[in-house]
């Protein structure tokens, strides 16, 4: 077995809560570098990572074959570019970029190189997702006609990060919490006919969205997506229904509360949703109405670096594909374009 030496583009919150650990747990990784400009962070937690000023520096260095590009996201294009260019396999941080051809331009450019191209959508690999996922594959819900996501956070004060609070393209809750919503909602629906979208910034002083509401238009369903900065009381992150019922699940963060705890992935109890949030699923069918309780599945991001593993090792599909990326990307322009002109915009 041969590990995969990989470098981080950064070591802030995603560098060091979800990158990093995932990276060094997994035996077919090795955790070799990082890039921070000034600091030497990374090293207090990974003794043995090698720390570049510079990321010329760190796309210079040979033994580097993965990099990950988990800077903000107006540098992901220009930085992924960079080290494709620079023969390294890519994972980029979503949202994937800010704009379409950009990240075409990335895609043809990662076939013309032969290297692998992901992006990291990692709530897929959320256990309410996959609950949600199981759900639906079991057609016990018979045709769906409705479903709602919620992304929801409580915080009126503006992020001291200037970039998130600096208005321009790739900037703003629907690139940020909106793109795992439009993911999700593509890989279990499909793209949909058409989208509405209202987009709103509700902090006091905030010159970017902090709230969206998404209708996706499908020729026999509706699906709304929905985030907002300042809801203090969340509603369920997902609520869907079809013919024969309904199943309601809360938005949990299990894995995230559990990394920012300082806990590394690994053990058994790793992405277990307590009791309190399993979801509920109810039906009718004939006439007979039944509820009952759905254990959640077990979430892992690990196992997206595994599949990556499998990618680049022994040319797997990646597991999450950058042309899957492309169309959340070109959903979040479609919306933009939405609320400029208070339309539907076909897709």
């Amino acid at each position: 077995m041969q590990p995969i030496q990989t470098a981080l583009c950064s070591f802030g919150m995603s560098g060091r809560v979800f990158h990093a650990p995932f990276i060094q747990s997994n035996p077919h990784f090795n955790l070799y570098g990082v890039w921070e400009r000034t600091q030497e962070a990374a090293a207090a937690i990974y003794p043995s990572i090698q720390s570049f000023h510079t990321l010329e520096d760190l796309l210079a260095n040979r033994t580097i074959e993965l990099v990950v590009v988990n800077t903000p996201t107006v540098t992901h294009y220009a930085y992924a570019k960079m080290a494709l260019l620079a023969g390294k396999h890519v994972i980029v941080e979503k949202p994937f970029t800010g704009t379409c051809a950009e990240a075409q331009e990335l895609i043809d450019l990662a076939k013309q190189m032969n290297l692998k191209l992901s992006v990291y959508h990692n709530r897929r690999f959320d256990s309410d997702y996959r609950t949600i996922q199981k759900i639906l594959k079991q057609k016990v819900l018979g045709e769906i006609v409705e479903a709602e996501f919620h992304f929801d956070r409580y915080n009126e004060n503006l992020s001291p990060k200037a970039h998130k609070e600096t208005p321009g393209i790739g900037v703003g809750v629907l690139y940020d919490l909106g793109s795992h919503l439009i993911d999700q909602a593509l890989q279990l629906f499909g793209l949909p006919d058409s989208i509405y979208a209202d987009l709103m910034a509700m902090r006091p002083g905030s010159l970017v969205d902090d709230y969206f509401e998404l209708i996706f238009f499908y020729p026999t369903m509706r699906v709304r997506l929905k985030a907002s900065y300042l809801t203090c009381e969340a509603l369920p992150g997902y609520v869907i229904h079809g013919r024969n019922g309904s199943f309601i699940k809360s938005k949990t963060n299990i894995q995230e509360e559990t990394l920012l705890a300082g806990i590394s992935p690994g053990n058994e109890e790793w992405g277990i949703e307590p009791a309190t949030e399993h979801g509920l699923l109810s039906t009718c069918i004939n006439g007979i109405k039944h509820k009952e309780q759905i254990v959640s599945e077990k979430g892992n991001y690990g196992d997206f670096y595994t599949a990556i593993y499998e990618a680049i090792r022994n040319d797997a599909a990646m597991p999450v594909q950058p042309e899957e990326a492309l169309k959340v990307i070109a959903v979040i322009r479609a919306a933009f374009k939405s609320n400029q002109e208070k339309l539907r915009v076909d897709l």
